[in-house]
C-alpha cells in the first residue's frame, strides 16, 4: 500500500481496504457506520498493534461525524450537530468528569491551523467559579493555549504536561486542525478519538504525543480536516510536501470552531442546553 497521509481514521481504513485486494478485514480493526440522530457516524476501533501499524494510528476509538458542511450557529442543524458531537466526546471518556483541561493546539496566525485558537471564545471556563452556587455542580474546566514551538520556544507537550500535573484534571480534551486525503471531507467532518493526538502529525511535523501514557489521564482529541495532502490528488513528486485548503477556509474554520466549542461545553456540562451556552458565551 502507498501511504497517503491523513489524520482521519475512517479515511485510512478506506484507503487500506482499497489496496487490500484479497483481504476483506483488517485483523484488530472494527469499522462500521451508524446513525446518531440525523447524522451518519463512521466508527473505527483499532484494537491491535497490527491494526495500528496498518492504519498509522494509535489504538483507540475513532468517530467521524459527517455533514455536508459544518453548520453555522444560525443553521437549523447546529443544535443537533453540537449534541451529536457532545455524545461522541462522552463516548470517548471512561466516566463523567468533574474537572477537565481543554487544550487548544495550533498556530492562530495561520488560518487553516487556527481551529484551536478560534474555539476559545465558545468554551465555558468554570474552574475559577466553583465556589459560586450557580457553578457548584459544574465540571471545573480550564483552558490551555500552548501555541507552537516556533512562537513559544516550548514544546506543546511540555506545557500541557506541566498544566496537567498542576491542575490534576479528570481528563484532557485537545482541539486541533487535521489533514485529510479526501476532498469531500475537508471542513465538512469532525473526528473525535480516545487515543489523544500528536500535534503536527498530519503535515509531517510530528511532536511528542498528548495521550494517556504521557499525561496520566484520559485524552480525547477533537479535530476537523482543514487541509488536504496534495499528493492525494497527483502523483507529481513535487507536490509531496504541499497542502491545499479551501478558498473559504476563514469562514469554515470559524464555523467549525464554534461547533466544537459548543460540543465540548455540552459534553462536559450535560445539564446545559445550546440556548444556555448562547447566554453564557455570547
Amino acid at each position: 500500500m502507498i501511504y497517503r497521509r491523513t489524520d482521519i481514521a475512517a479515511e485510512a481504513h478506506r484507503l487500506w481496504a482499497e489496496s487490500a485486494e484479497s483481504l476483506t478485514e483488517l485483523p484488530g480493526v472494527v469499522a462500521r457506520t451508524q446513525k446518531l440522530g440525523a447524522f451518519s457516524i463512521e466508527q473505527v476501533e483499532i484494537r491491535s498493534p497490527e491494526g495500528s501499524e496498518a492504519l498509522h494510528k494509535p489504538q483507540g476509538l475513532y468517530y467521524t461525524l459527517e455533514t455536508f458542511s459544518l453548520p453555522t450557529r444560525g443553521h437549523p442543524d447546529f443544535v443537533t450537530a453540537a449534541a451529536a458531537l457532545a455524545e461522541l466526546i462522552r463516548r470517548c471518556l471512561p466516566h463523567s468528569p468533574s474537572s477537565a483541561l481543554v487544550v487548544l493546539l495550533g498556530n492562530g496566525d495561520i488560518t487553516p491551523d487556527a481551529l484551536g485558537s478560534l474555539t476559545a471564545p465558545w468554551l465555558l471556563v468554570t474552574r475559577h467559579l466553583r465556589d459560586q452556587a450557580a457553578f457548584a455542580d459544574a465540571c471545573a474546566v480550564a483552558v490551555c493555549r500552548p501555541g507552537v514551538l516556533g512562537t513559544s520556544g516550548v514544546e506543546s507537550a511540555q506545557q500541557v504536561s506541566a498544566m496537567t500535573a498542576l491542575l490534576q484534571p479528570d481528563c484532557v480534551v485537545c482541539v486541533d486542525a487535521l489533514a485529510g486525503a479526501d476532498p469531500s471531507r475537508v471542513c465538512s467532518t469532525v473526528q473525535v478519538c480516545s487515543s489523544g493526538i500528536s500535534p503536527g502529525s498530519g503535515v509531517g511535523n510530528n511532536r511528542e504525543a498528548l495521550d494517556q501514557d504521557t499525561l496520566g489521564v484520559p485524552v480525547v482529541a477533537v479535530g476537523v480536516p482543514t487541509v488536504l495532502d496534495a499528493a492525494a490528488l497527483s502523483a507529481d513528486a513535487q507536490l509531496s510536501d504541499c497542502f491545499l485548503t479551501p478558498r473559504s477556509i476563514d469562514l469554515s474554520v470559524r464555523s467549525a470552531a464554534r461547533l466544537i466549542g459548543y460540543g465540548i461545553d455540552l459534553a462536559l456540562q450535560p445539564q446545559l442546553t445550546v440556548s444556555d451556552i448562547d447566554m453564557l458565551v455570547a
